[in-house]
């Protein structure tokens, strides 16, 4: 049934390309929202570069979506396609919320769990940039997608700390509040980078 399906697949290599573009795109937002944390106020200039990214993932997810309608036969599974797309587009999207909502809620400085979350974050995107173009070969991707489920643990981890941390010495309520959206949108972002390593993993298994 492999064999099968090597011959059935088709030959349209314009996706792999697509998600080369999503893969550096994601590597590049979280690059840069590392960098706006640590020098944040002064780097809070960053967030439109970040903006910027997050426009580049909707167009390369519409670009997608506009050629699965227009391809008969596809190089993965329909669906295969679409999760990636999808998954990837919503790291971008979480990566520019943090980035919003820094200046949303005018943060004068950021927490050192803040920096470390963004920190781990930019190393699963780097990780998830790497195995993106390794599955036009269905290569083996175990050592990036391994990574990228360590770091999704260890950001679960400085998460938990950051918001218990936000209940200990009688902090401001309402910037108890603030830093909690920040920090869930922090572990959203990270939480998506294992769901494309997820995705990943499934696509090369399926095609190896």
């Amino acid at each position: 049934m492999a064999g099968l399906a090597r011959l059935l697949r088709g030959t349209d290599n314009e996706f792999f390309d697509l998600f080369d573009e999503a893969g550096r795109n994601i590597a590049r937002a979280g690059q840069l929202l590392e960098e706006m944390l640590a020098g944040y106020p002064e780097s809070a200039s960053l967030a439109s570069a970040i903006r910027d990214c997050e426009h580049e993932g909707d167009r390369i997810t519409h670009d997608v979506i506009q050629r699965l309608n227009q391809t008969f036969v596809t190089p993965i599974e329909r669906e295969d396609i679409l999760q990636l797309a999808s998954t990837l587009d919503d790291i971008v999207d979480y990566i520019d919320e943090v980035a919003d909502y820094l200046g949303l809620y005018k943060i004068e400085a950021p927490m050192e769990q803040a920096q470390t979350l963004a920190g781990i974050l930019r190393a699963a995107t780097a990780e998830i940039a790497q195995a993106v173009p390794l599955i036009r070969g269905f290569r083996d991707i175990s050592h990036q997608t391994v990574e990228a489920h360590r770091l999704e643990n260890e950001g679960d981890r400085v998460v938990r700390e950051a918001i218990a941390a936000l209940f200990e010495g009688g902090i401001d309520p309402i910037v108890v509040i603030r830093w909690k959206d920040i920090f869930e949108r922090l572990e959203n972002a990270i939480d998506a980078t294992e769901r494309a390593a997820y995705t990943l993993e499934g696509i090369v298994i399926k095609n190896a």
